[in-house]
Parts: structure tokens; C-alpha cells; sequence
């Protein structure tokens, strides 16, 4: 194996991971020390914070979470396919290139499955406050 061909890449990440350390040493050793009651306080755009951090959340917070990353994951899905639709489109025969629907209809079949997840978790009652 040739390992001259990795020299470049190491010695790259040897001389990153130098400026990292080097900067951090640097703010540590140089920066500002004074610290106050006040810079200690916790910040939330300015106003005075309500409550304990440590608070519980309801379960339904966590369906809504767990369900929008579901569905923004699965729409994700979508850009992909966006970029390849004009190969899933066109297929050659031969000389010819002819159009068809299989890039369409993979996509209406993805978001018919995804619609009919959303209807059942509608139904469910699963999203939604009230």
C-alpha cells in the first residue's frame, strides 16, 4: 500500500488539529478572566427566566417531536428523487429515447404512503394541542 499518497491528507489533519489546539491554549491563556454574579445568571433574550429549566413536558410533546421528524426525514426523501427525476423519466430503447411515468409514479406512490400515514396519525389524534 502506498502510503505517500496520504502524506498530504496527514499532514493536513496534523496541522489542523495544531491551529485547534493552539487557539484554544491561547483564549484560555489570554482571555478574560473577570467573572460576576451577573455574567453567571442564565440569559433568555433578556428576560428574567420563569420557572426551573428542569421542567416536565407532556408525552404529547414528544409524539409531535418524533412525528415531525418522520415526516420531515421521509420529505427529505423528495430532493433526491428531484434531482434524478429526469433519468427516472426517459428510457432508452435502442437509438430512441422514449418519455414515461416511472419517476412520476414512484413519487405519487412515496406520497400516497406518506398521506396515508398522516391521515392514520390524524385520526389517531396523535398531532394537534388542544
Amino acid at each position: 500500500m502506498q502510503l505517500q499518497a496520504y502524506l498530504p491528507a496527514g499532514v493536513a489533519l496534523v496541522l489542523a488539529l495544531g491551529f485547534c489546539g493552539l487557539f484554544t491554549a491561547l483564549a484560555v491563556a489570554l482571555g478574560p478572566k473577570a467573572t460576576n454574579p451577573e455574567k453567571l445568571k442564565p440569559f433568555e433574550c433578556g428576560s428574567e427566566p420563569i420557572g426551573s429549566p428542569r421542567g416536565r413536558y407532556s408525552v404529547r410533546f414528544y409524539q409531535v417531536a418524533i412525528l415531525f421528524l418522520v415526516f420531515d426525514i421521509e420529505a427529505a426523501f423528495m430532493y433526491p428523487w428531484a434531482i434524478l427525476y429526469n433519468q427516472l423519466s426517459h428510457a432508452r430503447i435502442g437509438e430512441l429515447v422514449v418519455v414515461t411515468a416511472f419517476g412520476f409514479v414512484e413519487m405519487l406512490i412515496f406520497v400516497a404512503i406518506l398521506v396515508v400515514a398522516l391521515a392514520y396519525v390524524w385520526r389517531k389524534k396523535a398531532i394537534g394541542w388542544e
